[in-house]
């Protein structure tokens, strides 16, 4: 088992930064993907930027450019570097750490809310 905590979310203005974290423990061996997702109310989840175990990223053409994820393997931490919010960047940010190849090994954090005010 992998548990997955975010944390970092909060209130921003439009233009500003937030930078999000998801910490992980547990088996995290079993994972080597992780990724960032957002739902905003009314609006389907939708793929924000991808970290692999090789450091490719990628990201969903709504944020390139102005998020930026990364992670501190000492730390069993992924970070969501996010800049020049928008107010259709506010959601809930969820991360998911999983195994591509064995999707038995698919986690997701509880969430944080980002709130961007214009």
């Amino acid at each position: 088992q992998v548990q997955l905590v975010e944390s970092g979310g909060g209130l921003v203005q439009a233009g500003g930064s937030l930078k999000l974290s998801c910490a992980a423990s547990g088996s995290i061996f079993s994972i080597n993907t992780m990724d960032w997702y957002r739902r905003a109310p009314g609006k389907q989840r939708e793929l924000v930027a991808t970290i692999t175990r090789a450091d490719t990223t990628n990201y969903s053409d709504s944020v390139k450019g102005r998020f930026t994820i990364s992670r501190d393997n000492a730390k069993n931490t992924v970070y969501l570097q996010m800049s020049s919010l928008k107010a259709e960047d506010a959601a809930v940010y969820y991360c998911r750490g999983y195994n591509p190849w064995d999707l038995r090994n698919d986690y997701w954090g509880q969430g944080t809310q980002v709130t961007v005010s214009s």
